[in-house]
């Protein structure tokens, strides 16, 4: 009786034999010369033609809406749901649909729109965060909205999970979530829901993009790399930290993140012009009392201009000042000026 191991080499041996009369096959070295030669060279054109022709044209981001489909109904809240409702369906239903838990080309190889879809997915879970826990309650010990409570742990679900259960399943369950609170919304009748337009909720939102906005500008910036002064303890001499850093650190992104953080960022920005123009219709009488009305259409102007119209193939990363562009510092730019702007909207809604 033969062994084991002569049955495992009798398997290998019959499996490289069916391998090479197939590549016999191919290459016209078998009986019928170049029987499968023909047949599989136009395979590989097709296949190849198909990836790069709906490679390019899932890669386009979504252009931004016009301003009338986040206009608000006239109930407060309603423009600030919708934008959120309409960026996660955006996000779903775009050329291609949501490609980051997709495994099979072209998506698998389209990693800058994967960085883009996150940038806006991040941006839509801290607006639905922030639904949840401040815009829809009057104070700490309110009863939260049913249906944000559903809806605001599903939008966080993983966000490349491709089968059971797949992230379009759990993130059209969100929608479903909140277009049911903005019915709620809206049916004045009931009064099952509510929005409160504060200057208080307001501002712990924008503190939380501020963070967001300030963490990509460092990243875009440290593309050709940079020394900085540790002011991680904001000179507090009582102040520690769990891992002690010395007084200058050494900060550079890494050659193979550079597009990824330059595309994230502009998904970024594209969802936070939605939301803010959303804001500016909600919040309107809050800001004109503290005089801020100003300051938030500035940063929607500085993150409109992240949205102009790349003509390069690549993510150039040329040196500051060099003969070659760097398109992260010039995103870094207008990044960095919306932050200091949602600072000084922010600062004003506290103490305006």
């Amino acid at each position: 009786m033969a062994s084991a191991t002569d049955k495992f080499i009798d398997f290998v041996d019959s499996i490289r034999g069916v391998f090479k009369s197939l590549g016999n096959a191919v290459s016209g070295q078998s009986g019928e010369p170049g029987k499968w030669q023909k047949p599989t060279k136009i395979f590989v054109v097709v296949f190849v033609l198909f990836n790069l022709v709906f490679g390019w044209y899932w890669s386009n981001e979504p252009e931004l809406p016009i301003e009338e489909d986040v206009a608000s109904s006239g109930v407060v809240g309603h423009a600030t749901t919708t934008a959120l409702i309409n960026v996660v369906t955006t996000l779903l239903k775009k050329p291609g649909g949501y490609l980051t838990n997709d495994v099979t080309p072209p998506s698998l190889f389209l990693d800058n729109m994967s960085n883009w879809e996150f940038g806006v997915l991040v941006q839509s879970r801290e607006l639905a965060r922030a639904l949840r826990n401040d815009f829809s309650r009057s104070q700490s010990q309110s009863v939260e909205n049913p249906h944000l409570a559903d809806a605001e742990p599903l939008l966080s679900s993983p966000n490349n999970s491709w089968i059971f259960p797949s992230t379009e399943g759990k993130y059209h369950e969100a929608l479903s979530g909140f277009e049911a609170y903005r019915q709620q919304l809206i049916d004045i009748q009931q009064g099952d829901a509510q929005f409160y337009a504060r200057a208080d909720n307001l501002a712990n939102w924008l503190a939380v993009v501020e963070k967001r906005l300030g963490s990509l500008s460092q990243r875009l910036s440290a593309s050709i790399g940079q020394v900085r002064v540790n002011t991680d303890l904001a000179g507090d001499p009582a102040a520690q930290q769990a891992t002690p850093n010395g007084s200058q650190l050494e900060v550079k992104t890494s050659w193979f993140e550079i597009d990824d953080v330059f595309y994230e960022t502009r998904g970024t920005a594209w969802a936070l012009i939605q939301f803010m123009k959303a804001a500016e219709y909600d919040f309107r009488d809050v800001l004109i009392k503290k005089n801020a009305l100003v300051s938030l259409r500035q940063i929607i102007r500085e993150l409109e201009a992240t949205q102009t119209e790349l003509w390069s193939p690549i993510i150039l990363n040329g040196s500051g000042f060099g003969v070659f562009a760097n398109h992260s510092l010039v995103m870094a730019s207008y990044i960095s000026r919306a932050n200091a702007a949602v600072i000084d909207l922010r600062k004003l809604l506290e103490d305006g």
